[in-house]
């Protein structure tokens, strides 16, 4: 059986970068890797996911309740294990994961009440590892940049066009409360927490891609 690494994290928080960064890192030990990505937007498994970040089911985040949007991606990910990468996992490989499960406890705990979050994350997990049957991972790295620093770098990506932004990047204060919901989940499941961020501005892209490594090697070894 092989491991299963995410990387998660809010948006613009440099999880793509970070991923790819990792897997170039373990294919250049020799290691067995594979990157994957969430949600598979050239895939018709994402095509609910794609509706909903495009607004088609409503402007606002919280128009689509929390267990309906997590079903959207769950679809997606059920797809993406079963068509491309059960087989390499079953196979000792190490998969690197630009999200996954645990996106839905930081995005979709937002919409509820503090104090569903708990029931909300057991539901969750179950639905998508035991129900579903995708792996539940063996190191969750959440990569922590707060709103305003994350929100420059979103603006940097698509050169000062907000229009570009899907309804989770537009949104300021779903984001501050999607980074209260990811503290939650991080404590609750005991994800590596790295700081990204001074307050003011991200760290190099090196200083955090070292601490992502020294993590996994603890985990894969």
């Amino acid at each position: 059986m092989g491991k299963l690494i995410v990387i998660e994290g809010l948006d613009g928080s440099g999880k793509g970068t970070q991923a790819k960064i990792l897997f170039d890192t373990l294919e250049k030990q020799g290691r067995k890797v594979k990157k994957i990505s969430f949600p598979v937007y050239d895939s018709d498994s994402s095509a609910l996911v794609r509706m909903y970040l495009a607004g088609q089911f409503g402007s606002k985040p919280g128009d689509v309740n929390a267990y309906a949007a997590s079903s959207f991606y769950a679809v997606d990910r059920f797809a993406s294990f079963k068509a491309d990468w059960e087989k390499l996992y079953n196979d000792d490989y190490v998969i690197i994961a630009d999200r996954y499960t645990t996106s839905n406890g930081v995005h979709q705990c937002s919409k509820l009440d503090e104090s569903l979050w708990e029931e909300f994350m057991d539901w969750l997990y179950d639905f998508e590892y035991n129900k579903m049957g995708i792996p539940a991972p063996d190191c969750v790295i959440y990569l922590d940049m707060s709103p305003a620093v994350s929100q420059k770098l979103l603006s940097g990506r698509y050169a000062g066009d907000e229009s570009k932004k899907d309804i989770h990047e537009k949104d300021t204060e779903y984001l501050a409360r999607s980074r209260q919901a990811a503290r939650f989940c991080a404590e609750h499941d005991k994800w590596t927490v790295i700081r990204c961020d001074n307050g003011e501005n991200p760290y190099t892209i090196e200083e955090i891609a070292q601490q992502v490594l020294d993590t996994v090697s603890t985990v894969i070894e």
